[in-house]
């Protein structure tokens, strides 16, 4: 299973990549040693008093260590593809790879998703195989096998072709490789992977409450947690998407003044910083032109006394010392250079050069919200506004490295395109 994860205590590190450990993970230890330790020692009760136990809680273990080498095999093929692994966690339903970024290609995809279940085939040929070689009944023998036949149903469950897990992962790769787009493939395989979800849920709950089975309780549990990243997934690509198709001009405003630039510096505070409520920017034009924008922070390196006789000139910046972009750059661009480089806006040029509009970090939302038909109180604007960041439960910032990042592994270099 691929997914970023929060994860909370650190227990070494594998190849380099920081491991994990969630504090649910001793819950399901202490759960798997307990269920092993009762079913085996009535299995074989000629084991010496207590070997059941031991060998049910040395199950567990080697059961996460089966659940790591799994993870590992994503981890390792996506590194070797240039792609950062930021750590593995162990937890309630197994393990998480924590990887940077996309695969480039459908391909790469592949072979980083169908990694893991390769490794858990592999383990499970293994101590199939070592399990013969061991007496009949003895510890040794159904700790092998008992493990081998766990790591098949983990890469068989894994291959269930819906999103979190490995097999829509392979889903999402083969529907990017037929239509050419990463994101319908990402869209299908999470709407696969609800509708096992969902199926999941409904069988659980039968199963608890129809047969009275507690371990529909489990059942039950895989499915929400299935369902809930599958819609997570869903999104967080209905996110991108939008990011995609959004440039500059949809998320502009103008909310900008102009003004005369042979005006004085004590006019301009008297107009617009004394008597009326201050605007986001202000720009100075003349004979026709826009001079650049009005520098307020500026007007703090003139003496007082000079402000009836300087002119508002002399604090404007030029449009070409200010960042700014087209109204059709991409609405990614304009999120990067917000945070790259801790702008409060960016002004909007139009082709004439004529400032078009400004755009500052709640306007982008604003747009967002827009296209994806979200609800956002003007009140949530304004505060991202005033605040200067983004939300972090957003993360644009790092959704558009994304998005970017993606949009140029994909467009052909001269190298590489078709004639």
């Amino acid at each position: 299973m691929q997914q970023g994860s929060n994860a909370n205590r650190q227990v070494g590190a594998i190849f380099g990549i920081p491991l994990y450990v969630d504090p649910s993970w001793f819950l399901i230890l202490a759960l798997v040693t307990f269920a092993n330790g009762v079913s085996w020692q009535q299995l074989y009760p000629n084991w010496l008093t207590g070997t059941a136990w031991i060998v049910g809680f040395v199950m567990a273990l080697l059961l996460f260590v089966s659940v790591l080498l799994h993870e590992l095999g994503h981890s390792l093929v996506a590194r070797s593809q240039g792609i950062k692994v930021n750590s593995i966690t162990l937890f309630l339903f197994g393990g998480i790879a924590s990887i940077d970024e996309e695969a480039k290609t459908p391909e790469h995809a592949f072979q980083v998703a169908i990694a893991g279940p390769a490794v858990s085939i592999s383990i499970f040929l293994i101590l199939s195989l070592c399990g013969e070689f061991a007496a009949a009944e003895s510890p040794a023998r159904v700790l092998l096998q008992s493990l081998g036949e766990i790591n098949l149903v983990l890469a068989l469950f894994n291959l269930i072709p819906g999103l979190p897990l490995d097999g829509g992962q392979i889903l999402k790769a083969l529907v990017w490789k037929v239509t050419g787009n990463r994101l319908q493939g990402v869209r299908w395989a999470a709407r696969v992977g609800q509708a096992f979800g969902w199926l999941a849920v409904i069988v659980g709950l039968a199963f608890t409450f129809l047969l009275g089975q507690v371990s529909g309780i489990w059942v039950t549990m895989l499915g929400w947690f299935g369902l809930r990243n599958a819609y997570n997934y869903e999104q967080f690509t209905q996110l991108q998407e939008a990011l995609i198709q959004l440039q500059a001009q949809d998320a502009m405003t103008r909310d900008f003044r102009v003004v005369d630039a042979e005006k004085s510096l004590s006019q301009f505070a008297d107009r617009y910083l004394l008597d009326t409520m201050r605007r986001s920017a202000y720009f100075a034009a003349s004979e026709g032109r826009y001079r650049g924008i009005v520098d307020i922070d500026g007007l703090n390196t003139i003496e007082r006394s000079q402000w009836e006789v300087q002119p508002i000139q002399s604090v404007v910046r030029s449009l070409q010392q200010i960042p700014t972009v087209r109204q059709d750059t991409p609405i990614t661009e304009v999120i990067e250079l917000l945070e790259e480089k801790q702008l409060p806006l960016i002004t909007v040029l139009s082709p004439a050069d004529a400032v078009a509009g400004v755009i500052d970090r709640g306007d982008t939302v604003k747009a967002l919200a827009k296209k994806l038909n979200l609800p956002i109180s003007d009140e949530d604007i304004r505060r991202i506004k005033d605040e200067g960041s983004y939300p972090s439960t957003l993360q644009l910032p790092a959704i558009a490295r994304s998005v970017m990042a993606d949009v140029m592994a994909t467009e052909p270099t001269p190298e590489t395109s078709s004639h």
